[in-house]
């Protein structure tokens, strides 16, 4: 079992086992003059890049509950020029390693895990299977304030174990106080998932005409809708695409016009690097390719991210590049205000609704076949895109009647 930590609430978290990188270098410095040369730099000198990134999607004011040491300054003054160069490469990429949105995720997961430790007078180091056992029973059985979701105790699972990992201290899911109880919790409060709405193309040409084509924002909207629909894309693939291949950093995709037939999307999602064909529509009001090539006409972009925020009251195209939030509010403003689903009270509609709207969409109407739809969401399987397949028919094949009954 954990060890409890001091009784004292004002004294609940016990110091850290091991000297932080900062203070042993400094105590160490003297000792190790000894035996190396004077100009040359010692292991303990470097900076600890995972230590770095922990940090990431924390607030100063709130650090995440038993945080490392105090994180050394990547441009480390004792480093030569060159190891500080390569300490602030190393940092870019074990950045790269994860989403932004997934650091915050852990971080968040981890403070509120340290927070219901100081609770319960646990220290959260070194991880204790049982007492992670106990924390999870807490989140299915609702002792600590609301029931959460299955997924989300998975998910909080699996963020421990990310943290517990970059602690270099692992946390072993297997062992039988988390193993076994998960399995409980799965069998007692499992459900069936909930599904996004999907987006039918009469709902997407509904939505079109919500938006206005006299200004840059409903052109920027527009191409956003039907590239994400035609192209089956996530939200962040959407949002994540250059105008050509290699210019930003921070660019997960480019596009590529073939004149007369339609553009080639290359992009770096879930399930590494995939081209995805999207060719031109029967009609130009609802064709993606000419609603791309509007948006980056009158906005004149020519370089950097595809998809910008219009500013100055609609009237300026700004340099950087939306957020993936911005497609889902986008996808839910348009469905509402296009009565998508009016058979429901509003505030059910608006739950309903989402970025991933548009890939079911794309998946639920393709008349084309299942391997095609497959290959353009970037799915692995057959039975995930299935998944997708909102009005498919499911008893197009008959093994009753195949059986001969």
């Amino acid at each position: 079992m954990a060890s409890l930590v001091d009784q004292n609430p004002e004294n609940h978290v016990a110091p850290p086992s091991a000297p932080s990188h900062s203070t042993a270098a400094q105590d160490d410095v003297s000792s190790a003059r000894l035996s190396v040369e004077p100009d040359a730099p010692r292991a303990d000198d470097l900076p600890d890049i995972i230590d770095v990134v922990l940090a990431m999607g924390t607030t100063p004011e709130e650090p995440p509950a038993e945080a490392p040491s105090p994180l050394p300054d990547v441009a480390n003054p004792r480093l030569p020029a060159h190891l500080e160069a390569l300490a602030g490469r190393a940092r870019d990429y074990v950045e790269a390693a994860s989403s932004a949105n997934t650091r915050r995720a852990y971080a968040a997961d981890w403070k509120h895990f340290g927070a219901w430790c100081r609770r319960q007078y646990f220290d959260p180091m070194p991880p204790d299977p049982q007492m992670v056992g106990l924390y999870i029973t807490a989140l299915a059985s609702g002792s600590g304030g609301d029931k959460k979701t299955v997924a989300t105790i998975e998910r909080r699972l699996s963020s421990l174990t990310w943290n517990y990992a970059q602690r270099g201290q692992p946390l072993d899911r297997k062992d039988r106080h988390i193993a076994t109880v998960l399995a409980g919790i799965r069998n007692s409060h499992a459900k069936p998932p909930v599904q996004k709405e999907a987006i039918l193309p009469e709902d997407l040409i509904a939505m079109l005409e919500t938006l206005d084509r006299g200004t840059l924002r409903g052109l920027r909207d527009r191409a956003m809708l039907l590239l994400g629909f035609a192209g089956g894309l996530r939200r962040s693939e959407i949002v994540g695409l250059d105008v050509a291949r290699d210019q930003t950093e921070d660019g997960r995709g480019w596009i590529e016009f073939f004149p007369g037939k339609g553009v080639l999307v290359t992009l770096r999602g879930k399930t590494g690097w995939r081209e995805v064909e999207i060719g031109r529509g029967s009609a130009d009001a609802t064709c993606p390719i000419v609603a791309l090539e509007a948006w980056l006409r009158l906005a004149r972009i020519g370089y950097g991210p595809l998809f910008r925020r219009v500013t100055a009251q609609g009237k300026a195209v700004g340099a950087e590049r939306l957020n993936d939030q911005e497609v889902a509010r986008l996808v839910k403003r348009a469905a509402l205000a296009a009565g998508v689903r009016g058979d429901l009270p509003e505030g059910e509609r608006g739950q309903r609704f989402s970025g991933h709207s548009l890939r079911a969409g794309l998946a639920s109407s393709a008349e084309v076949d299942e391997r095609h739809v497959q290959k353009q969401l970037g799915h692995t399987s057959a039975e995930m895109t299935r998944k997708y397949q909102r009005r498919r028919d499911r008893f197009r094949v008959n093994l009753t009647k195949g059986s001969g009954l």
